[in-house]
């Protein structure tokens, strides 16, 4: 059992590491090789200072790194360049973030070519989109608005929340991760009836909103990080404050007709290289059930395969992932399942803390004190040992 979550683990590395190869691949083509030193702009940061401007027009603020009199502060402090602010560029060129100046919200600006993800826009637009926006089952990341670029118009800038990995910070309970599985799946569902297939949703197209989680607001390229860079950010746990985990990126994602109740696509390589109908044959499939299979294996790997105490999921997981998309569960039939396994679950399996790979055996002891304290002061004031948004 061992190896074999040592293999998986080493499997879903490589695809992480792929996952983020294409992404650089990506950012290469529109921008070019990115620089070492902190204190210069990379090809890629050059564009958005060049649109600096524009964006502050149509209601944007950079940070001051890319704005036209931009000088490195701690060339003109004593303070190292570690600690400044303004060292900190973009993870992925073309994802920045943003101040909404309206209102002072902080967002997420997505840069990308729509001839070669021509349907990002409308379904993104689609769910966002009343009575699809308010719908408590839609689980698609907002559209706040789509900014077409001046000077070449194949290209087009998304603004979305600033949004957090699923599981940054880590999970508390068992209870917490119940909640998030709850919530994808009704979210993918909720896709499902409208006739879309996401066609990608592995875990890093699967985000939340932490604001609620935050003490104070957190810097958008260096998480562990206060946005004013005056210190490390602190946060509730997803049991106090819950937040609400959204489904990213439809760049590849495909819309249908309501009676087009069996569409054909070609296979489509995402993240996850190892869907089983793609390795059988390159004829055209549904891409409904190869859906199913994206998120039973993003939780095969991220929790059974990651840590202990999941098995009850297990069952459920692999009726997900059969090779036969056939065999599989539609979203209506996994929900029902996964309904039926929580009511199994008593309040001690869900108050029970989730240990992480990371915890080492001072952190590790730390957590598990905190988390008997939080405990019991939940038990006492009947807060819910899953968490509702």
């Amino acid at each position: 059992m061992l190896a074999r979550r040592r293999q998986r683990k080493a499997e879903e590395e490589a695809r992480i590491a792929e996952l983020v190869a294409q992404y650089e691949r990506s950012a290469l083509l529109l921008f070019g090789p990115r620089p070492r030193s902190p204190g210069r702009h990379s090809t890629g940061e050059l564009w958005w200072c060049k649109h600096y401007q524009w964006l502050k027009d149509s209601g944007y603020l950079l940070r001051s790194r890319y704005a036209p009199d931009w000088f490195p502060s701690w060339k003109t402090t004593n303070v190292s360049w570690v600690e400044c602010e303004d060292r900190q560029g973009p993870l992925v060129e073309q994802v920045l973030d943003a101040t909404r100046i309206s209102d002072g919200a902080f967002v997420t600006l997505k840069l990308f070519k729509k001839s070669l993800h021509p349907f990002e826009i409308e379904i993104g637009q689609f769910f966002s989109t009343e009575p699809l926006l308010s719908d408590p089952a839609n689980h698609c990341v907002p559209f706040y608005d789509v900014l077409v670029v001046p000077d070449d118009e194949d290209r087009a800038i998304i603004v979305m929340p600033l949004l957090r990995f699923f599981d940054n910070p880590p999970f508390d309970t068992f209870g917490e991760v119940v909640d998030f599985l709850r919530q994808i799946f009704v979210g993918l569902r909720f896709m499902h009836k409208h006739h879309v297939a996401h066609r990608d949703c592995l875990n890093l197209n699967i985000m939340m909103d932490a604001t609620p989680l935050f003490v104070d607001p957190y810097h958008p390229q260096d998480l562990e990080m206060k946005r004013d860079y005056t210190g490390r950010v602190s946060y509730y746990t997803r049991t106090q404050r819950p937040p609400k985990y959204l489904f990213v990126d439809f760049g590849i994602s495909r819309r249908y007709g309501p009676n087009d109740i069996a569409p054909l696509e070609d296979p489509i390589w995402g993240g996850d290289k190892t869907v089983p109908e793609f390795q059988q044959s390159n004829e055209p499939r549904n891409p409904f059930p190869t859906d199913v299979y994206y998120l039973g294996n993003m939780i095969r790997d991220s929790f059974l395969l990651a840590k202990t105490g999941f098995e009850f999921v297990e069952p459920l997981v692999k009726v997900m992932v059969q090779d036969d998309p056939e065999k599989r569960p539609n979203m209506d039939e996994v929900i029902v399942r996964f309904e039926g396994i929580i009511k199994q679950l008593n309040s001690w399996k869900l108050r029970s803390r989730v240990i992480n790979e990371h915890d080492d055996n001072i952190f590790g002891f730390y957590r598990c004190v905190t988390h008997w304290a939080r405990r019991f002061s939940f038990v006492i004031r009947r807060v819910s040992a899953i968490p509702t948004p």
